[in-house]
């Protein structure tokens, strides 16, 4: 019987044992692996939606740099088309202006042109005027018309070869002031003898 007694004893203390582990020990236990258990599987899905969000933000992100690189492309070709328009337009603005620059030149030229004929017109009329007055003042003899011809051709001469060497309407021996007139008492065109 001892060792019966001995044998339910022990039982006793075993099932108490196991009671007790049941009722206080294994639900702390089971409560930090359940709990360790859903802290991992939390971890796993925030691992895996942090995953899911990089994939999604690279292609945000591709996307994003796809359109700036059209935009920044867009930008490229519409500086380039206004640089284009810009270079006609200055290019078309200097043809015209070299157009009218050429024009007002020639206007100028012709005007000047018209004005030197003139000018020669009245230098002329000028020393036949006086060709004629030194003719009346002499006596009339063959020999010194001949001499007063010649000479008055050789003043005309002069006085082209001094027209093209000079400004027209100046006199190179008068001043600014005196250069506007048609006649100059100084020139040595008209003798006052």
């Amino acid at each position: 019987m001892d060792i019966n007694a001995t044998l339910l004893g022990q039982m006793l203390v075993f099932g108490i044992l196991i009671w007790f582990s049941w009722k206080f020990i294994w639900p702390p236990l089971t409560k930090a692996i359940e709990d360790r258990q859903k802290k991992i599987a939390e971890g796993l899905a925030a691992a895996e939606r942090g995953q899911t969000e990089l994939q999604s933000a690279h292609g945000e992100a591709q996307v994003i740099v796809n359109a700036a690189r059209d935009q920044a492309k867009k930008i490229v070709d519409q500086a380039h088309k206004r640089e284009v328009e810009i270079v006609d337009e200055a290019r078309s603005t200097a043809m015209e202006e070299g157009k009218r620059i050429v024009d007002s030149s020639r206007q100028d030229a012709a005007q000047e042109k018209s004005r030197a004929r003139d000018e020669l017109r009245k230098d002329v009329a000028s020393l036949a005027v006086a060709g004629a007055s030194r003719l009346l003042q002499r006596e009339i003899d063959p020999k010194a018309h001949a001499d007063l011809i010649e000479q008055l051709a050789r003043e005309i001469e002069g006085s082209v070869a001094m027209r093209s060497t000079r400004t027209p309407g100046r006199c190179s021996t008068c001043s600014p002031r005196t250069a506007a007139s048609t006649t100059c008492p100084r020139s040595p065109l008209i003798s006052t003898s």
